[in-house]
């Protein structure tokens, strides 16, 4: 029996042809893919800022070995119990010089209201490694804390003693087998010297004279000469020694505060209030959960920082419900304010304890100023 017919010529069906529309959707696929591969691969200039940890400055944390230490801590003085948080925000950088994100990454953090896009240069400033960033972001830590913990001091009472150390010396530095690291430069040209820019005023006004300084070191005093370096900034001659230097004090009693792998100098009107509700009876916040941000200097001055936007997301997050922002951020917190989050607007250390004392004390927190 024959299956088929071997004088039979089988013809193929004709193929469909793909309406105009598939054939466009199909064109449009092809080119989102491609497009979808060039923002992933393509290189960028842009780095994006999210929130990052929140520490509680009445609380503990983890150090370089791994112990839970308190944050602050403090020893000469009767300390107190707290209770609630008084937290100090911080910001994670996203991307590098060396490596950005892609621009798939940076079109979904364009869209995310807790994020922000920033030029690289914004960030990390032409001509400075991630290396540099770091250190520099380290000194001004360090510089945060000395302000916060003079500033707090201050408004308890005590009697803090401003000094000027040295905190390292540059590689050409004019310094280099003068002067050391740790180093108090007491006086310039026989006038004493509290401050750096009064140190940067009586060199540049020598015009590339060699200076006298009186240096503390180690307990002894020590009279040296340096001749300074010319240097050009904003098309001007200016006089350096090569040395940067930090705002130290002399503290009557000593504190501690330990929080590693954070730079930046905007925890230190954090840090002073921390440092105060340590160092008084009862709870400064009335055991609530209040967040801020803010830098802060020896007179309690609260300056601007960067990032409030993601630190509001940040505090959130956390679980705060109030938030002391400084007075020169509200252009950047007026309507940008998460729900849930109430903020006051502070420009120094007695404004902060103004709105901590309202919350504590059910005060009228109508009458405090606001962003607007």
């Amino acid at each position: 029996m024959a299956l088929f017919d071997e004088g039979t010529t089988i013809v193929p069906a004709p193929r469909r042809r793909l309406s105009r529309r598939t054939t466009v959707g199909v064109w449009a696929l092809t080119v989102a893919l491609f497009a979808l591969l060039a923002l992933t691969v393509l290189p960028t200039s842009f780095v994006i800022q999210r929130p990052g940890p929140v520490f509680n400055t009445l609380g503990s944390v983890q150090n370089s070995d791994g112990d839970e230490v308190p944050l602050i801590s403090v020893d000469g003085a009767q300390t107190y119990p707290t209770a609630g948080a008084l937290d100090l925000l911080t910001v994670q950088v996203v991307g590098s010089r060396e490596r950005t994100p892609s621009w798939f990454e940076l079109a979904l953090a364009w869209f995310d209201p807790s994020k922000a896009v920033l030029p690289v240069d914004q960030v990390f400033p032409a001509g400075q490694t991630t290396e540099q960033r770091n250190q520099e972001s380290a000194v001004m830590m360090v510089d945060s804390q000395k302000e916060a913990t003079a500033a707090a001091l201050t408004e308890l009472g005590y009697d803090v003693k401003p000094m000027v150390r040295v905190y390292s010396l540059t590689d050409d530095s004019a310094a280099q087998g003068v002067l050391q690291e740790g180093d108090v430069i007491r006086a310039a040209n026989g006038t004493p010297i509290t401050d750096t820019p009064a140190l940067r005023e009586i060199i540049n006004a020598g015009d590339g004279a060699p200076v006298d300084l009186t240096v503390e070191r180690d307990g002894q005093t020590l009279d040296v000469t340096i001749t300074p370096q010319a240097s050009t900034a904003d098309g001007e001659t200016v006089w350096l020694i090569g040395v940067s230097t930090m705002h130290d004090y002399d503290f009557p009693i000593q504190v501690t505060i330990q929080l590693d792998n954070v730079g930046g100098p905007s925890a230190g009107m954090m840090f002073a209030l921390g440092i105060i509700d340590t160092l008084t009876a009862g709870e400064l916040n009335g055991g609530e959960r209040v967040a801020g941000t803010g830098t802060i200097d020896a007179a309690g001055t609260v300056g601007p920082i960067g990032g409030i936007r993601q630190k509001m997301f940040g505090a959130v997050d956390a679980g705060d419900t109030w938030f002391l922002a400084p007075a020169d951020n509200c252009d950047e917190v007026v309507g940008h304010i998460p729900d849930g989050l109430r903020v006051f607007k502070v420009s120094t250390l007695d404004d902060a304890l103004g709105v901590l004392s309202a919350i504590r004390d059910g005060g009228d927190l109508g009458a405090l100023p606001t962003c607007s």
